[in-house]
């Protein structure tokens, strides 16, 4: 485990408001119907994998801007850390709908897993259409219960009508500017791809910085910041420094999506080839690459049905175009850019130092 979660007991005092939070919403849904275990267990499943990192630097965040190791305040900021866990499992639940995804975090994704519950009990209908339904209603479910958990946090710390606002106003700009990067993402996969590998790279540049950075890094950063009370130059050097260090935690995601080992992802490997999804080593590759090695992946990139082989034939054409290398190099420059800006900021400890091994973490990872 990282040391950020291990310092100041904050994993095991955020797994427990996330307990207390899944049965207080465990509770309601099956009082209300007892087919409601279908959703609990896959609400338990998703929330259960989750590394907790976003959790992790809004805590460390809200350390590092001065807020207290105890008393209401903190519990606030752990109610807030384990609200945005909850609004990761909302986008999870959809995200698997939109990419046709089949597993998350080594898991069968809860679509699917619905899915074969309607065919082994042998009911009517469509039974990918009834998977389908159910885990976006569980994403709703997953999003009413963030709000909820940060209505609670709120709550708690007694924070004034002014602070209490600025917070969740940047816990819903937040939601608005994820979900417009998932329509633009959405967008992206059925726009023509391959003819300007320049306008490619920015659009998948931008789609990331308005759906993963945001909810994953930046805004974490600045909600933390803003618990704490924060100065308005203060909390916008946090947003600064998060938009390149969320940019640099996808890119290394969608390259671990190509190059990393599915049982340490927790996926199979070459799904985001088979979905086709405008990445930016994609993108890179594209601009690298002649006409025909051009051609190959446009034919390629989006088809269901790559082989084994035809996943390693891009992978090759990745490298040897020097596609890699510079991707990795982008992630390296974003990285550094994210820390100069830090550097910047006067941040208490031991939150400081947590942050940026937060970072490091969020950029040289394997999974």
């Amino acid at each position: 485990m990282l040391e950020p979660l291990e310092r100041e007991n904050v994993h095991a005092d955020i797994e427990a408001v996330l307990s207390g939070s899944l049965a207080r919403l465990n509770e309601e849904i099956l009082s209300l119907a007892e087919s409601g275990h279908d959703l609990t267990d896959c609400l338990a499943t998703l929330v259960a994998g989750g590394k907790r990192l976003r959790a992790a630097l809004a805590y460390w965040s809200y350390r590092a801007h001065g807020g207290p190791t105890a008393g209401p305040q903190r519990e606030a900021a752990l109610g807030i850390a384990a609200a945005l866990e909850l609004f990761q499992a909302h986008c999870l639940f959809h995200d698997d709908i939109l990419d046709n995804a089949d597993t998350r975090r080594g898991h069968p994704a809860a679509h699917r897993v619905l899915a074969a519950r309607h065919r082994d009990n042998s009911w009517t209908g469509d039974a990918d259409h009834f998977g389908t339904s159910g885990a976006i209603l569980l994403g709703d479910i997953a999003l009413t219960a963030a709000y909820g958990e940060l209505a609670r946090a709120l709550s708690l710390a007694d924070l004034t009508a002014a602070h209490s606002a600025a917070v969740h106003a940047a816990f819903d700009d937040m939601a608005i500017t994820t979900f417009v990067g998932q329509y633009q993402d959405v967008l992206a996969s059925v726009a023509p791809w391959g003819q300007d590998p320049v306008a490619d790279e920015a659009m998948a540049r931008s789609i990331i910085r308005s759906k993963a950075a945001s909810y994953s890094v930046r805004h974490p950063l600045v909600i933390g910041a803003l618990l704490a009370g924060a100065d308005a130059d203060t909390v916008q050097t946090m947003h600064d420094a998060g938009m390149p260090l969320g940019e640099a935690f996808q890119i290394r995601d969608d390259m671990l999506g190509a190059f990393g080992h599915a049982d340490t992802l927790g996926k199979p490997l070459g799904g985001d080839f088979r979905e086709g999804k405008r990445t930016v080593l994609a993108a890179r590759t594209m601009a690298l690459s002649g006409d025909d090695d051009r051609q190959f992946l446009v034919e390629k990139l989006g088809n269901p049905a790559l082989t084994d082989a035809e996943i390693t034939d891009i992978q090759a054409l990745m490298t040897r175009t020097g596609a890699r290398d510079q991707v990795e190099e982008l992630i390296g420059e974003l990285y550094g850019e994210a820390l100069g800006i830090i550097a910047t900021a006067s941040l208490d400890e031991p939150g400081a130092a947590q942050i940026l091994l937060l970072a490091q973490a969020s950029v040289e990872r394997d999974a």
